[in-house]
């Protein structure tokens, strides 16, 4: 057994300063990574610095279309709030099949793109939604900020505050969920915004996150699922793994895209 001592912060500023006196730290947000790691003794943190206390890091705030979700909102807590339904019901419906009910009301939005699972459902969502990271000392955009497998461009004590984003028109994401864990074998977020539209692709690339702009540039001219009848996704690059071929996740993409398009083209305007 190891000593792990727990801080419990009420500030963004005062848990900058825990960490900064710990010898090895670690931010706990909803723990769903964390916590598992630490009882298979992969993780041995000397402190913990739980951020969950933090009333300025919690809630939805939304001014006209622009959002903004505090980093320690809870997956329940997005998926059932009811004004960010109105203007981007994509956004809610994906943090409602979040993996299980008590995944939902422990994890957080900020812990999951802290943690930057490949296979994490928000990383597209933001990566589509051009959103930004505000963080306790600096504003990222998605496209800065996830990097690679697990890795994105947090300094080791950096503390995300809140994600922010402008509504789309429209938008939709599909998954197809590992049938235990519930996470993306393949997610496809889209986005569309007056000519502009953008594609992210989570649970599929080897290097987690991704755009897929060959569809982009399609439905740019043709915004209907038929218009990604022709969509070739290269499976070069995907993960490839015992639950599913590189192969079979590009047919995913594929398949999720197409869905998600048709899902958008079926509400009404």
């Amino acid at each position: 057994m190891y000593e792990t001592q727990y801080h419990r912060a009420t500030s963004v500023e005062g848990a900058a300063r825990q960490m900064g006196e710990a010898e090895d730290g670690k931010y706990l947000a909803g723990g769903m990574t964390l916590i598992p790691t630490m009882k298979q003794r992969l993780a041995s943190p000397s402190d913990l610095v739980d951020l969950r206390r933090i009333e300025a890091l919690k809630g939805v705030k939304i001014t006209g279309r622009t959002v903004r979700i505090g980093a320690v909102t809870s997956h329940y807590d997005v998926s059932t709030n009811v004004e960010l339904a109105k203007i981007c019901p994509a956004i809610t419906s994906l943090a409602g099949h979040i993996g299980d009910p008590q995944v939902r009301n422990m994890g957080t939005i900020g812990g999951s793109i802290a943690n930057n699972d490949p296979a994490a459902d928000y990383p597209s969502a933001l990566l589509a939604l051009d959103a930004t990271i505000v963080t306790n000392r600096r504003s990222i955009a998605a496209a800065d900020y996830f990097i690679g497998l697990f890795e994105t461009a947090l300094e080791p004590d950096e503390i995300i505050t809140a994600v922010e984003f402008t509504a789309p028109d429209r938008a939709a994401y599909k998954k197809f969920p590992n049938p235990a864990s519930l996470y993306a074998m393949a997610g496809v977020f889209v986005a569309k915004s007056g000519d502009t539209v953008r594609v992210a692709v989570t649970g599929a690339g080897e290097n987690g996150v991704f755009r897929l702009e060959d569809a982009e540039t399609a439905l740019a001219a043709d915004f209907h699922a038929s218009a990604l009848d022709n969509l070739t996704v290269d499976p070069n690059g995907l993960l490839s793994d015992l639950h599913a071929s590189a192969e079979y996740r590009a047919n995913l993409v594929k398949v999720m895209a197409k869905r998600a398009v048709a899902e958008i083209a079926s509400r009404p305007m």
